[in-house]
């Protein structure tokens, strides 16, 4: 039984300590509007969105008014555009007609993100797929809501070398479009490594073709709750520490668990899963790196900080997976910098490194997040990147990403502006050595041996 200590102690954490259900997300499948006719395709998307999601932004809202819980953000994540768009689509433009479409119905049902624009070429690209993850910088420059992602990567199929060096090239030529908005379209571009199906978080988000016709997903997120958790155990043993992780996180995923169902059962879509990310907004106080200066660290990049990020996600795992019998999506702790007040003031103090932010990587639920890096930075350095945050994904049997953001026209110490939840960062140095020789091999790199489980 739930006693009046509990429902006052979640009250709490609702009013005092930031917990929010971040986002629910409606995956919708469109496999069935595939057609050879590009007209018959949008037709047949915008009329199965709208129709499915019409009523996704007002039952969020009645949710969070009765129940007292804010539901942050609407969202809709669809089947990989790649293989629905492919038998209709000959040019990059075509595509881009399609990321129109699904930015109109984005409009129309009132969602703030639509996920899916996405390719996964993580052994190899078809014509469409080429010509999709082509098609991402325009399409991002002329859409205001859609969110692209390409999987390049993963443990059972190793590294698609041609695809992450392509990736580079886009990233940069993304920058160069938005580079009046700070290079903003490259907020909205994720580069996986073993992308799961069921992520309701954007970029990432697209609707897998595993999944079900359409079904509800949730991302519940509380850091304010886990620092203020942490505050009454300051100075105690390891043990009392990581219980109190636990508790509090059964406690937030309790409550995604009841917006989740009540909002499946209103809307007559299927509950797919739990997301129990610790997701950070740039407000005080609702900081993943709070919890790391709270568990014992000056700031965020104070040796020690991997350990302490690993302790935090596992026993955020440990927790939530007790209280729902559907955790899945990422689940864990983001680290994207320019969402994370006390991520960008160590960043700014040179206490937090790429080099840092990657080994963190290791052990938190997605990778290099939401890093804003010199706008003159050369495609082959990003592939790099992208490559060295993959290889840790795929070697480890995790989900791994990288949304780096250079923003033309600026250069280290400068300051991005992205505006909302996406917050400002501070731009980071880049390793300056070439690797331009090892990305252009061409080809892909095997996967390691665990992978060969049959």
């Amino acid at each position: 039984m739930i006693n009046i200590f509990e429902v006052n102690e979640t009250n709490n954490m609702i009013e005092q300590e930031k917990l929010d259900v971040r986002t629910i997300t409606m995956g919708i499948s469109l496999l069935d509007c595939c057609d050879s006719d590009l007209e018959a395709v949008r037709r047949k998307i915008y009329e199965k969105i709208t129709r499915l999601a019409k009523d996704l932004v007002a039952t969020g809202n009645a949710i969070g008014k009765e129940y007292g819980v804010p539901i942050v953000n609407k969202r809709i994540s669809v089947t990989p555009i790649a293989l629905v768009g492919g038998a209709a689509c000959r040019t990059p433009e075509d595509f881009v007609s399609i990321a129109k479409t699904l930015d109109d119905a984005a409009k129309t049902v009132g969602v703030n993100f639509i996920g899916g624009y996405s390719a996964l070429v993580n052994k190899g690209m078809t014509q469409a797929d080429e010509l999709l993850i082509r098609s991402i910088p325009q399409a991002l420059a002329e859409t205001e809501r859609v969110c692209s992602s390409v999987n390049v990567a993963s443990t059972k199929t190793g590294m698609n070398m041609d695809a992450i060096r392509l990736m580079g090239e886009i990233i940069l030529e993304t920058a160069s479009r938005t580079a009046d908005q700070d290079s903003l379209g490259c907020a909205k571009l994720v580069v996986f490594c073993n992308a799961p199906d069921d992520n309701p978080f954007m970029a990432g988000a697209f609707h897998g073709v595993t999944e079900t016709d359409a079904v509800i997903n949730v991302g519940v997120s509380g850091p304010g709750v886990v620092k203020s958790a942490l505050e009454r155990v300051r100075g105690k043993s390891f043990e009392e520490l990581c219980e109190t992780i636990k508790r509090t996180a059964f406690k937030i995923t309790r409550v995604g668990q009841l917006v989740a169902q009540e909002a499946s059962r209103r809307l007559g879509v299927p509950f797919g899963i739990i997301d129990l990310s610790l997701a950070p907004t740039p407000a005080v106080g609702d900081s993943v790196g709070e919890i790391l200066q709270e568990i014992g660290l000056e700031c965020a990049g104070a040796p020690g900080t991997t350990a302490a990020l690993a302790l935090l996600n596992d026993q955020v795992k440990k927790g939530g997976i007790m209280a729902s019998s559907y955790v899945g999506g990422l689940s864990g702790a983001f680290i994207p910098v320019s969402e994370d007040q006390a991520m960008i003031d160590a960043a700014a103090e040179g206490a937090l490194t790429l080099e840092k932010l990657e080994a963190m990587t290791c052990v938190c639920s997605v990778g290099l997040d939401m890093i804003a890096i010199p706008g003159d930075t050369p495609a082959s350095t990003i592939s790099g990147i992208i490559a060295d945050e993959s290889a840790i994904g795929m070697v480890n049997q995790k989900t791994t990403a990288v949304r780096l953001i250079p923003v033309i026209g600026k250069g280290v110490g400068e300051k991005a502006e992205f505006g909302g939840l996406l917050g400002y960062a501070p731009v980071m140095p880049v390793n300056s050595k070439s690797c331009e020789a090892f990305v252009s091999r061409g080809g892909r790199i095997p996967a390691p041996i665990h992978s060969f489980k049959n």
